[in-house]
């Protein structure tokens, strides 16, 4: 608005496209492309909001675009495209850890979830809600969330419990610990530690960059939500964020 106001607009009702991509144009050659796409989202929000409550008639921002970034630049890699499918295809499922290993994985990249959160899990926090299946976690602070199982995570984890024999013991750990290297589990519950660590294997095995970590599958869910136009709210309430800030920063 400062800007704006000194390239001589004096009503909101004056900004139009150009005008914004004027701005952003300047902004290209002062700041980095994560820190030139981050302002433009809070500029088509605050627009978006005025649109909505009547003060503008059209988003000036709206179809305003901004240069590309890799989007392992960030404090936290994101997977590119295809990344994460070709991870959970190269995991052999012959053994009770390897069907493991696959629905773990699959949870992270399909919950947004936090990994601490995800090794706490029980099987009796998988549950049906009528006709859709549910993933009952214990986030920060004590506060529970519950959310939709997407289909493909559904058959991920249908598959895992049926052959381990999980499904049949709901107040187990959902995501038990190996017995060695025999491929079978055990009924202690696998710590955040053990995760990371098998994440690194897995990631190996599929000839993928190792600077992924677990926390990569939460800032890959939460962009393609925002890149497909879900909202910040929704994204803050899914990934169980405080402050609205911490879901932009990933």
């Amino acid at each position: 608005m400062a800007w704006a106001e000194g390239a001589g607009y004096q009503d909101l009702e004056d900004i139009e496209p150009i005008t914004v991509a004027a701005y952003i144009e300047i902004l290209q050659r002062q700041a980095a492309p994560p820190t030139v796409k981050q302002h433009m989202a809070a500029i088509r929000m605050l627009f978006s909001w005025l649109t909505e409550k009547g003060v503008l008639a059209m988003n000036p921002a709206r179809e305003v675009k901004t240069e590309r970034f890799s989007r392992t630049e960030g404090k936290t890699p994101a997977f590119v495209e295809g990344e994460v499918q070709k991870l959970l295809g190269a995991i052999e499922t012959s053994t009770h850890t390897g069907l493991r290993d696959r629905a773990l994985l699959g949870t992270l990249a399909y919950t947004f979830a936090r990994i601490g959160s995800v090794v706490n899990l029980k099987v009796e926090d998988y549950y049906p809600s009528g006709k859709r299946f549910l993933l009952r976690f214990k986030e920060k602070g004590g506060k529970e969330k519950e959310l939709p199982v997407h289909h493909r995570l559904e058959e991920l984890l249908d598959q895992y419990l049926k052959a381990s024999g999980l499904k049949k013991e709901p107040g187990s750990p959902l995501f038990p610990a190996s017995i060695g290297k025999t491929g079978k589990l055990s009924r202690r519950p696998l710590v955040r530690t053990d995760a990371a660590d098998m994440l690194k294997r897995r990631l190996k095995q599929a000839g993928l960059p190792a600077d992924y970590s677990p926390h990569s599958f939460r800032a890959t869910g939460i962009t393609n939500f925002l890149e497909n136009d879900g909202t910040l709210e929704a994204a803050q309430r899914i990934a169980g964020h405080a402050d609205s800030r911490t879901t932009k920063a990933l």
